[in-house]
């Protein structure tokens, strides 16, 4: 049973943070491209990072960051500009944004947190950083965490925002999150950056270890084309100003905080799949009856990232071997004669043999905007869940001018 319900809010709706986004003119175009969240004490802090080997400049100062002190207490984000593949130029860019926050809201450099997100090997048209940091302090609030979510947007076509509330040692407790994400999408973190804030006490070590085992389960579940990009991050900040006892692993209410945090960071990676570049659909692949989680993880992760079947699913074709076949080449342990495959309720194959359907029936289902694939591979009870989207004309249009 869920001890947490969704409220109406944003970054900034846990008590003690506030957030904004300016445009500065890193983008070409005039959207906003300058975020900021700002708590008001320095906060625990946790990190997960992308595990392509080129990693950004702000990537890497905001890693040592979080490793040296385990706190922030302010990011700043850029979109328009990935700072990547920048050199040593890069990493005193991504300094200079530090001492910038510092600056501007009296707080240490070591407490900020960055990241940037745009086109890869540019680099930051500091100047209008500098003077776009120096524009943040009169118009940050409460009420401006929306601006924040648009700033960080590339070719995202909406806000990804969620936020809910829990009780814990008799205190309401808030966690809010954003994130940014359409292309370059794909397991192990791609152009990806979330941001989850909470008023909630919690230890460091038990708050990294919730944020690695949630992404596991949710952002590190999701793919669009298959590419890792070099700037993916999710961070999640803890002021700690809720008032409850500090949460680890052996508090009686740890299991509550982590299946909120899970859920809402669940709903930002499916935010991320259903917004996938030129996408048109939602697709939803869950594997059960597997020998092990590892193994369900896998399967789901190959059929979702497989091109034929996301053209199948765009064309609203029922073509089940598309997906049986994702299934074998996955390199799973799995016996390959007892699979089973639904299209939402409509089973087309079983025991790996297809079972006779209505393709009129089929298609109908396929032309929805959510769809769901269903295997069973009858060997076990573990499961997973992966979130994808169709692949569709449109994103061969978006990504063969996305540097113009």
């Amino acid at each position: 049973m869920s001890t947490f319900h969704i409220i109406d809010g944003n970054i900034a709706t846990p008590k003690g943070f506030k957030a904004t986004g300016i445009y500065s003119g890193i983008k070409k175009v005039e959207k906003h491209d300058l975020g900021l969240i700002l708590s008001e004490v320095p906060a625990e802090a946790a990190g997960v990072y992308t595990t392509n080997l080129f990693q950004a400049a702000p990537l890497v100062v905001t890693k040592e960051s979080i490793e040296k002190q385990g706190k922030l207490q302010a990011i700043i984000v850029n979109s328009g500009n990935a700072n990547a593949c920048t050199g040593d130029r890069g990493i005193e860019d991504a300094r200079a944004m530090q001492r910038g926050v510092a600056e501007a809201f009296a707080v240490s450099p070591e407490f900020v947190g960055v990241a940037s997100t745009g086109v890869i090997g540019e680099f930051l048209p500091m100047d209008k950083v500098s003077s776009g940091m120096k524009q943040l302090p009169p118009v940050l609030s409460e009420e401006s965490g929306p601006l924040f979510s648009q700033a960080i947007l590339t070719t995202d076509l909406v806000e990804k925002t969620l936020c809910v509330e829990l009780e814990l040692d008799g205190q309401k407790v808030t966690i809010a999150g954003t994130a940014k994400g359409s292309g370059m999408i794909h397991p192990n973190m791609a152009t990806m950056l979330g941001f989850i804030v909470t008023d909630a006490k919690v230890e460091q070590a038990y708050l990294q270890e919730a944020l690695r085992k949630a992404t596991d389960e949710t952002f590190n579940m999701i793919t669009v084309d298959g590419d890792t990009s070099t700037n993916d991050m999710v961070v999640v900040m803890a002021n700690g100003m809720a008032g409850n006892s500090a949460l680890n692993s052996e508090h009686v209410q740890a299991d509550d905080f982590y299946q909120a945090l899970a859920y809402v960071m669940k709903e930002l990676a499916k935010k991320i799949a259903r917004d996938g570049e030129g996408a048109t659909k939602l697709l939803e692949v869950e594997v059960k009856g597997s020998p092990s989680e590892e193994i369900a993880r896998q399967v789901a992760k190959t059929v979702i990232s497989s091109n034929l079947v996301k053209t199948a699913i765009y064309g609203a074709d029922a073509n089940w071997g598309r997906i049986l076949c994702a299934v074998g080449y996955s390199g799973a342990a799995i016996q390959p004669q007892l699979v089973d495959v639904f299209l939402g309720e409509i089973q087309v194959v079983k025991a790996s043999f297809p079972v006779p359907f209505s393709e009129e029936e089929a298609r109908d289902y396929l032309l929805q905007e959510n769809v769901k694939v269903v295997i069973d591979l009858h060997d076990g009870e573990a499961a997973a869940t992966a979130w994808g989207c169709d692949l569709t004309y449109d994103y061969i249009k978006i990504n063969a001018s996305y540097r113009s």
